[in-house]
Formats: structure tokens, C-alpha cells, sequence
């Protein structure tokens, strides 16, 4: 896809963070755009902040409810017209071990990370199959190459996304639609205020507060870099997509050492702690 102009791009998460920066870019580069949240006052800020002519719809979407999807598909179809490629962006963080998480909350965070991008790939795929090029963009993480401790529940849900995604990928190679994953490292966004981190990586009981400004030291990549990342990578074919210094190391050091990585990180975890 080398230009977004008159496109329907779809985007979820879009009320903040990296959703939001998508749409501010492809706003400018021509979009029309059909964008989602959960959270409806902060998806409107974002709308008001878009600067293109193109087209714009907001929805109120639970993105682990499989109906509300199939509605919206519906929906979108009959507002633009077609949908040319869509961006799974939503996403949430879950931060405990194994042995003291609840069920309830790994179900929270599969619905949302795992099911919502399934059934955004699959409630769109059909319209972007009557396109002449289309787009599949979904996003897993770093921790979707690396597993690090108490991020089981969050490692589970971007491993499978980024699985899912390349089997998808191989299936629709001879068609127009173009699949990618994208990896991306820690980016100054509010997926830790947001979440659920009842304990830190470093296996102490640091507060929300304390585990959000750790976080927002050690991000070094802004949403805006992010979503520029993203949609290059999309118009060069990359069929992953790394963002940030962090996570190209990270990743260099998985290929490198693909057991033994996890004695590297956990001695770097010290040291941070």
C-alpha cells in the first residue's frame, strides 16, 4: 500500500496513545477513517484534534465482544463504503505471577488482546478481500518475542497474536491482502496506568503509581514515532515490524540466545530494580 489517501483505514484503541497518533497521521496523509474506543469522550478528543478532510466515524466498540464487531463491520460498510485495511491496536496489560493471578483476570486480558484482534481480522476480511489492495495490521508487542516474569498473561495473549498473524499471513499471500505484526517496545503511552500491574516485574509490590513513572522512564519512544513506524513499514511490505531501539535489541538478543535470553533480561531486571 503505498498511499493512504482516500482509504478507509479502521482503528481500534484510537482515544489514545498509539491508536491516537495513527489517526492523527493518516488524517494528514488523506484518510478517511473509521475509529474506535471503549472509552467514547477520549475518542471524540482525538476527532477533534484530526487536521485532514477525509472522512471520519466514531463507535463505541468493546473489541471482546464478538456481536459488537459483526455490527460494526456492518456499520462501517454502510458510512464509507469499503474498508481498505484495519489496525488492531487496542490492547491492555495485566502484570502478576502465575500462581496469584485470577482467572477472571487472564480472561479479561485474552478477550481483549487475543479475541478482539481475531475478530476484527475476521469481521473485516471479507471487505478487504473485495478491495484491489488491501491491509491487515495487527499489533502484538516485544513480549510477543520475549516472555519476561509476571507477564505471563500479557506474554500469552501477544505470542498468540503474533502466531495467529503469521499463519494468516501465509494463507492470504496470493491474495491483495498484505498481513503484518507489529512488535512494538515500550512506547510512552498509558497501558500501565491503564492496567492491571498488581506486581512488578521485579517481583516487588510496587504501587500503580510507582510501576507508571518506572515505565515512563525507561519508554523512549513517543506514540507519533510509533504510528510513523507503522505505516512506512506497511507501504515497504514489512511483514514485521519493530518499533524502538529497546525493541530491536531485544529481539537481536532473542536470535542470539533463544534459551538463555532470559538469564540476560532477568539480570538487567535486577539492575533496574
Amino acid at each position: 500500500m503505498q498511499s493512504y489517501s482516500e482509504k478507509v483505514v479502521v482503528v481500534t484503541g484510537a482515544a489514545s496513545g498509539i491508536g491516537r497518533a495513527l489517526a492523527q497521521q493518516l488524517s494528514m496523509q488523506g484518510a478517511n477513517l473509521a475509529l474506535s474506543d471503549v472509552n467514547m469522550e477520549a475518542l471524540e478528543e482525538t476527532a477533534s484534534i484530526l487536521r485532514g478532510t477525509g472522512k471520519v466515524t466514531l463507535q463505541k466498540l468493546d473489541v471482546a465482544d464478538r456481536g459488537a464487531w459483526e455490527a460494526y463491520a456492518e456499520q462501517v460498510k454502510a458510512d464509507h463504503g469499503q474498508v481498505d485495511m484495519i489496525i488492531n491496536n487496542a490492547g491492555v496489560a495485566l502484570s502478576e505471577t502465575v500462581e496469584r493471578m485470577s482467572y477472571e483476570d487472564m480472561e479479561w486480558i485474552v478477550n481483549i488482546n487475543f479475541w478482539g484482534v481475531v475478530y476484527g481480522t475476521k469481521s473485516f476480511l471479507p471487505l478487504l478481500k473485495e478491495r484491489p489492495e488491501s491491509a491487515i495490521v495487527n499489533v502484538s508487542s516485544i513480549f510477543g518475542i520475549i516472555a519476561l516474569p509476571t507477564q505471563a498473561a500479557y506474554n500469552a495473549t501477544k505470542f498468540a497474536v503474533r502466531g495467529f498473524t503469521e499463519s494468516l499471513r501465509q494463507e492470504l499471500k496470493d491474495t491483495n491482502v498484505f498481513v503484518t505484526t507489529v512488535h512494538p517496545g515500550g512506547i510512552k503511552t498509558n497501558i500501565v496506568r491503564n492496567g492491571r500491574m498488581k506486581t512488578s516485574m521485579t517481583g516487588d509490590n510496587q504501587t500503580l503509581e510507582q510501576q507508571a513513572k518506572h515505565f515512563e522512564k525507561i519508554a523512549k519512544t513517543t506514540p507519533a514515532q510509533a504510528a510513523d513506524t507503522i505505516l512506512e513499514g506497511v507501504k515497504g511490505g514489512k511483514r514485521r515490524i519493530l518499533i524502538g531501539s529497546d525493541a530491536r535489541l531485544m529481539d537481536r538478543i532473542q536470535r542470539l540466545f533463544p534459551v538463555r535470553y532470559s538469564d540476560i533480561f532477568g539480570w538487567a531486571l535486577k539492575k533496574l530494580g
